[in-house]
């Protein structure tokens, strides 16, 4: 890929800071957008933009390295306007979101003015200033109710159980919907339990760890029964990478009176980005116990108000396009995530 400008939203968060951190090692001059919210620990996401360089305390935009970051919040529309009149992007990655399923029972609005008005106004800016192409965080969680497995982008994802996942399920449609009617390319990602290094504090295993070294006992749901398809993040970010420049087609043969939703007569297309091998939460413990050199207090408890009992994403339409081949085990991933854990928290 050559040298480009790319934008990325979300940019203090996990998977956006190791997303912008790859694109600068790789030569590219990068543009971060953050709200920087205390939906979870701010220290953690000022530490990630330190870590790319970038001076926390200085004025609104920060250049260093090929890194500029702007403290915006992609639901206000005249902020939007203003970083794209004084920048020109190549390519959007939009990442930004209001995260976590069980938050979204808390407090609906949060999700309503990120996920819906915030991509709307993403989808404007692309609209009019002309992008090559959109990629955007969509998530495992739209399958829903789905009980086929693997989950495929072929099947149908119209019963949601979280409004999370219904305004993941929304972004799909608007992507859709301005990819036909402007000519957008546009591309998501429905990404399946990231974890590593810098990662979410609200996230099961992140939240395990911390309990873990304050001896407090952890909440495993459903007998610890449910599966997940963990995904280490430099699986990712390296897919989202392969991703930038494939740039998605019209599909001249779309049958209309039989529409598959993995393909389009618009310039749109759909992928799960997963690691394809679910992991029993039983097991996803035990790998995180040995990683950290502790064992956990365990309280069992029934499953939880819109969580689904397992997620398993069929990647093969993804590695078709672009060569993804996700290769990072668990025992791997939770190991390195634990060196880092206690590097930053200083654990014993």
């Amino acid at each position: 890929m050559a040298k480009t400008t790319i934008l990325v939203t979300g940019a203090a968060g996990f998977i956006g800071y190791h997303l912008s951190k790859k694109l600068l090692e790789l030569g590219n001059d990068v543009v971060g957008i953050d709200n920087i919210n205390d939906y979870y620990d701010t220290a953690l996401k000022y530490g990630r933009l330190t870590d790319l360089g970038v001076e926390v305390n200085e004025p609104q935009s920060n250049k260093h390295k090929g890194f500029s970051f702007y403290k915006a919040d992609i639901s206000d529309k005249p902020a939007l306007e203003e970083i794209f009149r004084n920048n020109s992007f190549d390519y959007i990655i939009h990442l930004a979101a209001q995260a976590g399923v069980r938050y979204s029972i808390e407090n609906p609005d949060a999700y309503v003015q990120s996920n819906v008005q915030g991509f709307m106004n993403i989808l404007e800016m692309a609209r009019h200033y002309k992008p090559k192409h959109l990629i955007f965080a969509s998530s495992s969680s739209v399958y829903g109710l789905n009980g086929q497995m693997p989950f495929s982008t072929s099947h149908h994802t119209d019963h949601p159980v979280s409004l999370y996942a219904a305004t993941k399920k929304a972004n799909e449609m608007m992507a859709h919907c301005y990819a036909q009617l402007y000519n957008i390319p546009c591309t998501g990602l429905r990404f399946f339990t990231v974890y590593g290094p810098w990662g979410r504090p609200d996230m099961a295993y992140f939240g395990f760890t911390q309990k873990i070294f304050n001896g407090q006992p952890i909440q495993v749901f459903n007998n610890g029964d449910l599966m997940r398809d963990f995904t280490y993040i430099d699986d990712i970010v390296d897919g989202i990478v392969r991703l930038i420049d494939k740039v998605p087609q019209k599909n001249e043969a779309f049958d209309n009176k039989n529409p598959d939703p993995s393909t389009s007569s618009a310039p749109y297309a759909i992928y799960n980005i997963g690691n394809n091998k679910p992991v029993q939460l039983k097991e996803f413990i035990e790998t995180l116990e040995n990683a950290l050199g502790h064992e956990a207090v365990k309280e069992y408890k029934p499953m939880q108000q819109g969580d689904v009992y397992a997620t398993f994403a069929d990647v093969s339409a993804l590695n078709k396009v672009c060569g993804f081949e996700p290769k990072t085990n668990i025992k791997e991933g939770l190991g390195k995530f634990a060196a880092w854990y206690k590097e930053f928290y200083q654990q014993a």
